[in-house]
């Protein structure tokens, strides 16, 4: 009777055991299971709005020294487009799809800036409008006004300093800055109403560039470069790269002060910040709204 129950309370034992190590494996299972669903889950457009808010909310408490230089420096990386952009344009023969080609040149500036968290103009109209909206108070709309005013400011000084090289030094080869000149001139000569109009996609685009890369996607090198070569395939203009082309001209004797200013800056730097605002930041916070309403931050 006594070796009964010894195996009687060995055979429970081993039951017991058996129905752990089957608990443990469901566990792993569905710990497993709800970490790809996880990875495999696209972000709501309510998270995705939370993710580009905190973004914006932490650019519009950065230091000002910190805006200045990494704007600078986003100014003088973008040149790499127009650059890129210029030795297509010079090596390629003449051929009908050269500027599907040649227009690949302008995704490396973007590309640089981007995935170097480098501060750039237009990626601000939609990032730090997102805390106004959802906290529109003077103080926090001033807060907007000093960001963008201190990022558009660096982003052209860089924009400068990078056309200076270009065209102050021997550093191109000729062709290439012939080819240079060829793709400033289109870009800021199409006047002060067709500029406005061909700003507005761009100001789109590059909104939407920054809601795709805040949606968890991981897939940021791509997305930068296809909207970024959709921006120049298109032939939109974008403000920071077209003031390095603005500049270059400058520096060379063969845009004046005032055209470039009335007939380029303001009007491309008008229709980027409507495309990427009124267009595509109010779109979106339209969809989220009513969801985000009583998440609102305190004043």
């Amino acid at each position: 009777m006594a070796e009964d129950g010894q195996d009687e309370d060995a055979r429970e034992e081993s039951a017991r055991e058996e129905g752990e190590a089957d608990a443990h494996l469901a566990r792993v299972r569905n710990r497993a299971e709800d970490e790809a669903v996880t990875e495999a889950s696209h972000l709501s457009p309510r998270l995705v709005y939370h993710v580009v808010l905190r973004a914006g909310e932490e650019e519009l408490h950065r230091p000002t020294g910190s805006l200045i230089w990494s704007g600078i420096a986003a100014g003088m990386l973008i040149s790499a487009s127009v650059l890129a952009e210029a030795v297509f344009r010079a090596y390629l023969p003449e051929a009908g799809w050269r500027p599907l080609v040649e227009n690949i040149g302008y995704t490396v500036g973007f590309l640089l800036v981007i995935l170097s968290r480098m501060q750039l103009f237009t990626e601000n109209t939609i990032s730090t409008v997102l805390p106004f909206l959802t906290r529109p108070t003077p103080r926090c709309g001033l807060d907007v006004m000093r960001l963008w005013g201190i990022v558009l400011g660096a982003n052209v000084v860089g924009g400068f300093v990078a056309a200076a090289f270009f065209a102050l030094t021997q550093g191109l080869p000729p062709e290439i800055g012939a080819a240079m000149v060829e793709l400033s001139h289109h870009a800021t000569g199409a006047g002060a109403w067709a500029g406005f109009a061909k700003a507005i996609p761009a100001g789109v685009l590059i909104a939407a560039l920054v809601w795709m890369l805040s949606s968890g996607d991981h897939e940021n090198f791509w997305i930068i470069f296809t909207f970024t070569w959709l921006i120049a395939a298109g032939d939109f203009t974008h403000i920071v790269a077209g003031s390095v082309e603005m500049a270059y001209l400058m520096l060379l004797g063969e845009l004046g002060p005032g055209r470039a200013l009335f007939s380029f800056f303001l009007p491309v730097l008008a229709g980027n910040v409507v495309g990427g605002t009124l267009v595509f930041t109010l779109t979106a916070w339209g969809q989220v709204r009513e969801e985000v309403l009583p998440d609102r931050l305190p004043d």
